[in-house]
């Protein structure tokens, strides 16, 4: 099988650190340098695709993603989008635009947000499940958008269009949607809309009952989805080096450090899965440590697989065979460990007998 590999742009780099009282800290200029250095880094180490994530106070995704693409010769980009506060049919054209320039290195991530009080702070009040709902009529006008022809009309809760038409539409009027969450709200309007679900680093025996969860959902729809599973690779040359590194990460992770987002305490669903699991066991399988899901600072994908090159690249196919083609891996230090999971990359598509995505 052929594997995607999707590496993360760290936006946390380009602003300011929380205060002491958990505050955001005072705005800091964008590097203009850092998102070409780490995309030429990914590139060189065989990524295929970098997320360009999205929060509340994250750099604008599309400027950062056309940086990306306009310093790289290969690697794509999964531009992450928050339904609700763009119009569909303005998000539409933005990816449909980005994608004309740089062809079929263009894929959308919809995050409908798991945290309230990252959405209040854009201004939005919707709980979780409007947000849902909200997503799937906001991706349904979008794929309007890019495949129509004609004007279109469309009447929803929350979008109404008339007239709509777009001058500018991918090839095909497609994009290929990934989408992730891990409510059932999540479940059935991801099953319906997405090319490729996301999990965060779970167990295998609960990746394998989320793969089947999601792919009921979307046979509703005469659909088959890909998959994704999102990691903390902590890996060396020798399991003792990639161990004692580990315990140094947790180290810094538990005192805070003063670093990461201010974090909803109820945290989503999904992190309350991955602490759920750390409560369990430290080590689940061969090699997925959880400890770190519980350090104070701890948000989205946060389990890590420690060990050597072979053992982790061991332990990420084990995914594989569980039907998995996209494997999202980012590290504590962003560059060094983008530059050395070269090592860990070559391993898995030696073995799995794929030297190149097949998606991007």
């Amino acid at each position: 099988m052929a594997i995607e590999f999707v590496g993360s742009l760290v936006n946390a780099s380009l602003r300011s650190p929380p205060s002491a009282s958990g505050a955001p800290g005072p705005g800091r200029a964008i590097d203009p340098d850092y998102p070409a250095r780490m995309a030429n880094l990914h590139e060189e180490s065989g990524f295929d695709r970098l997320l360009v994530g999205h929060s509340s106070s994250s750099p604008d995704g599309f400027s950062v993603a056309n940086q990306v693409l306009t310093t790289t010769s290969r690697l794509a980009v999964l531009l992450a989008h928050r339904p609700g506060f763009v119009a569909p049919t303005v998000a539409a054209r933005q990816y449909a635009t980005l994608e004309a320039f740089h062809p079929r290195r263009v894929a959308v991530h919809i995050i409908t947000g798991g945290d309230d009080a990252d959405q209040l702070r854009d201004g939005d009040s919707c709980d979780k499940a409007a947000r849902y709902r909200r997503s799937d009529e906001f991706l349904q006008v979008v794929k309007l958008a890019w495949g129509s022809q004609e004007p279109f009309g469309y009447e929803g809760e929350f979008y109404r269009v008339a007239g709509g038409w777009s001058a500018v539409r991918p090839p095909g009027g497609i994009l290929p949607v990934y989408f992730a969450g891990a409510s059932s709200d999540a479940v059935r309007v991801g099953g319906k809309h997405a090319d490729v679900y996301a999990f965060w680093g779970e167990p295998l025996a609960a990746i394998a009952g989320r793969i089947a969860a999601v792919r009921a959902a979307a046979s509703r729809y005469g659909r088959s989805p890909r998959f994704s599973v999102s990691l903390r690779p902590i890996a060396a040359a020798t399991e003792e080096e990639a161990w004692d590194r580990a315990y140094r990460i947790l180290e810094v992770e538990r005192a805070g450090n003063g670093r990461g987002a201010v974090i909803d305490p109820r945290g989503s669903e999904g992190s309350l899965r991955l602490r759920r699991f750390a409560d369990e066991a430290e080590i689940h399988d061969k090699r997925l440590w959880t400890p770190l899901a519980r350090t104070p600072a701890a948000a989205g994908n946060s389990t890590a697989l420690v060990g050597s090159y072979e053992q982790v690249a061991e332990a990420l196919l084990d995914y594989v065979a569980l039907g998995v083609s996209t494997l999202l891996i980012r590290g504590y230090d962003p560059e060094a460990d983008a530059a050395d999971y070269a090592n860990v990359i070559r391993l898995v598509r030696e073995q799995a007998d794929g030297d190149r995505s097949p998606f991007a």
